[in-house]
């Protein structure tokens, strides 16, 4: 009997050790199956992240009223040119005070100013009060919470957490380089 207990012991370390790993966690995460989200369109309706299942979703926090607000002519052009192959999501926040008081006005200034197409949502809190549940789901399950305006959040083909960058990350630099690897199968 007493053979046996330094086999438990070892055992039982071993397994503590490889939990332990870089990854670990996250491996175990990634067999688990991501969950789907809904957003109010802007325009009415329901965007459901489960319908685009299949496609890399790029998710952005927007304010009209940013130093960062010119990143919709890129954002525009990273929809049109993935087309039916992505989906690129405005998020208008009102969180770091930049962002017009109602949908209408956010919807209007969008198409003036940048004749916007790609899906957009109606205001919703991203960082702070009462946060929408995709931003509650990153924040919980990959300790990313938007710090600023126009931070970015891919989520692969799979549903699941790929990537976030801050408000400096240019959407047709190192956004657009994900996306084209998640597209190629290189990265999910």
């Amino acid at each position: 009997m007493m053979p046996q207990r330094p086999f438990v012991i070892f055992t039982v370390l071993a397994a503590a050790l490889l939990l332990s790993q870089p990854g670990a966690s996250q491996m175990a995460q990634a067999a688990d199956p991501a969950p789907s989200f809904q957003f109010t369109s802007i325009d009415g309706g329901k965007y459901d992240t489960a319908t685009w299942r299949g496609k890399p979703v790029l998710v952005v926090n927007t304010a009209s009223m940013c130093g960062y607000t010119p990143q919709y002519t890129d954002l525009q052009a990273l929809s049109d040119y993935y087309g039916d192959k992505a989906v690129v999501l405005a998020v208008p926040s009102d969180d770091f005070n930049q962002e017009f008081a109602s949908n209408s006005e956010v919807k209007d200034f969008c198409e003036l100013n940048y004749a916007l197409t790609l899906p957009m949502t109606t205001i919703a809190h991203v960082a702070a009060g009462e946060v929408d549940p995709f931003y509650a789901w990153v924040s919980d399950t990959q300790g990313f919470v938007p710090g600023w305006n126009f931070n970015k959040v891919l989520i692969g083909p799979d549903g699941n957490f790929v990537q976030a960058w801050g408000s400096n990350t240019k959407p047709m630099g190192a956004v657009k380089d994900a996306m084209d690897a998640v597209l190629a199968g290189t990265k999910s």
